[in-house]
């Protein structure tokens, strides 16, 4: 997918609109928890401002839905851009208003301000043209490095491009180009890891992957929907009745195309969804009506271990387990763990939580890629078309 990007546009001393993925973790009282996708924007920026670039940062954070919420406000990121950036990045008070429009129109060559959040205003999210337009007239050229919203249309993601010379940042042309190479011209053995809480969630990812992969391993809440379509029992376990034969022809379809699709073969229990509940081992034949299965058991662990021994590309979605509670963590650490050893392998995390597990198992070093948005990444593995990207132009 060749992308125009920020390196084919005219950006010297131009007002630049740059789409950022500012949608930033904060404590109550604002201080921001984690600071990676607020990192992970400066080469774009910083590539800017080394050619005397104005530029003019928005982003939206969390669901305001179209109010001004103050809990939501960019401040505590137009304080962090400053430090890392090492020169005052100003907050405008509004979207595209009064304030908006002062700040910009006043901006010297290296200048940064920082729009309030887009969502705040009730257009963003229907992208609505008249917003579109607002936005592209406080600058003359428009950049998106926002993949974690690309499958979202809006007036800042997409509408703007319509109006103004378009390219994508560096994020956005490295998530296309390591994402898309895995997909399309994977080195091979490849195998792919999902897992979450449900099938009806992946339909289309599993369905995609298994197009292309040579070894799928299930894990998280989903198996239990796969047990008891081979008419097991799966106890209080998270279970999806009515997707039974979807994962039976899932399972076709993997066996008619030659795909080893490894279920978990064994589970740790727990009584009940709490940090502290009492445990136990069962094997997935035999789970007991009053038990939940919260993790893949240790004979899982070690198939799964043996099948990414050998991998040459590995894409991971979503945890094996409820790794936010350390007591069911252990199978997604494991993994996580045997992923940062593989040698010679191109190793992907495809966001969300399975990107929050690494994070937190001080990992993140040690795989190739990180992607940046977890609905996003899934859209685009599914092969949909992402209104963030269409809009921009092809070289």
């Amino acid at each position: 997918m060749n992308k125009v990007t920020v390196k084919d546009l005219d950006v010297n001393g131009k007002k630049v609109l740059l789409r950022c993925d500012f949608n930033v973790p904060l404590t109550e009282d604002g201080v921001i928890t984690d600071k990676t996708r607020i990192i992970a924007a400066l080469p774009t920026i910083q590539f800017l401002l080394d050619r005397n670039s104005k530029v003019i940062l928005c982003s939206h954070l969390g669901r305001p839905k179209g109010e001004v919420k103050p809990e939501f406000s960019l401040a505590p990121v137009a304080k962090e851009l400053s430090v890392q950036l090492g020169r005052e990045v100003k907050l405008a008070k509004d979207v595209t208003g009064e304030s908006a429009k002062e700040l910009t129109s006043n901006m010297k060559e290296g200048d940064v301000v920082l729009l309030e959040n887009v969502r705040f205003d009730p257009r963003e999210e229907k992208n609505d043209e008249s917003l579109s337009k607002e936005f592209a007239s406080l600058a003359e050229v428009y950049v998106n490095d926002a993949f974690g919203t690309c499958h979202r249309a809006h007036s800042s993601t997409a509408g703007v491009a319509a109006f103004l010379p378009a390219g994508c940042g560096f994020l956005i042309e490295k998530e296309l180009k390591v994402l898309g190479d895995a997909l399309n011209n994977p080195t091979r053995p490849f195998v792919a890891i999902l897992g979450g809480k449900k099938v009806s969630d992946k339909i289309g990812v599993i369905d995609s992957l298994l197009d292309k992969v040579d070894t799928l391993l299930i894990g998280g809440g989903m198996a239990y929907t796969f047990f008891k379509a081979q008419g097991y029992s799966v106890g209080n376990s998270i279970c999806e009745l009515d997707k039974l034969d979807l994962a039976t022809s899932l399972m076709e379809k993997a066996k008619a195309k030659g795909v080893k699709m490894i279920l978990p073969v064994d589970n740790k229990l727990g009584r009940e969804f709490s940090p502290t509940t009492e445990t136990m081992y069962a094997k997935y034949t035999e789970l007991p009506d009053d038990w939940e299965g919260f993790d893949i058991g240790p004979e899982t662990i070690e198939i799964f271990k043996k099948e990414l021994q050998g991998a040459k590309t590995v894409l991971w979605n979503g945890p094996v387990g409820v790794s936010e509670f350390d007591i069911f963590a252990e199978g997604t650490k494991q993994i996580a763990n045997c992923l940062a050893e593989l040698n010679d392998c191109t190793t992907i995390i495809g966001g969300g939580d399975s990107a929050a597990a690494v994070t937190k198992f001080g990992l993140g070093d040690k795989m190739s890629h990180i992607s940046t948005g977890g609905g996003a990444s899934l859209e685009f593995i599914e092969g949909k078309k992402l209104p963030g990207i269409e809009c921009i132009p092809n070289k």
